[in-house]
């Protein structure tokens, strides 16, 4: 199963905002069979592990962030949520098997793979009221933004130039 050691995420004070944008791409084109191709042919020769990375959406609504990630068959004993140096991390694992028999066949398929899956978070997040449900597949985290600091504005008078003064 993944871990928080073996993920490149940078600490909060080093991030760069585009990093994880730049590492999904990176895995993307680098990985043997272009990995991000959601077809099985594209699996050929990679493992359980690397062949199973669960599509997340992120959105704002009634000033919170909320997460979806969906992760069919799965239970909430099999993921886990954390808030760790600025970002949401979402990890888990899947075990599967299917039989199937009738009177001439054997059908076993057994699915197994972890995942890792990590969203940046704004500074300012209230930790202890983060919430997560999970129903019908779908694990749904919500984290409360912090309050927008409201803007001031303050007109500023325009003077004539010192020099303009003394000359007339």
């Amino acid at each position: 199963m993944a871990n928080k050691e073996t993920t490149l995420i940078p600490k909060r004070a080093e991030r760069d905002p585009f990093a994880l944008i730049r590492a999904e791409f990176d895995r993307f084109f680098n990985e043997p069979g272009w990995a991000g191709f959601g077809s099985p042919i594209f699996r050929i020769g990679r493992t359980a592990d690397e062949a199973w990375t669960p599509q997340v959406d992120v959105f704002q609504k009634k000033n919170r962030l909320l997460t979806r990630i969906d992760l069919p068959g799965l239970t909430k004993e099999d993921v886990k949520v954390e808030v760790t140096d600025g970002y949401l991390a979402i990890h888990g694992e899947r075990k599967k098997e299917e039989e199937e028999k009738g009177e001439q066949f054997y059908r076993c398929e057994r699915q197994y793979g972890a995942f890792y899956r990590a969203v940046p978070l704004p500074d300012g997040v209230k930790l202890e009221d983060v919430k997560a449900t999970f129903a019908d597949g779908v694990l749904e985290v919500s984290v409360p933004l912090p309050a927008k600091a409201e803007t001031t504005v303050r007109k500023v008078a325009i003077e004539e130039p010192a020099k303009a003064k003394a000359a007339a």
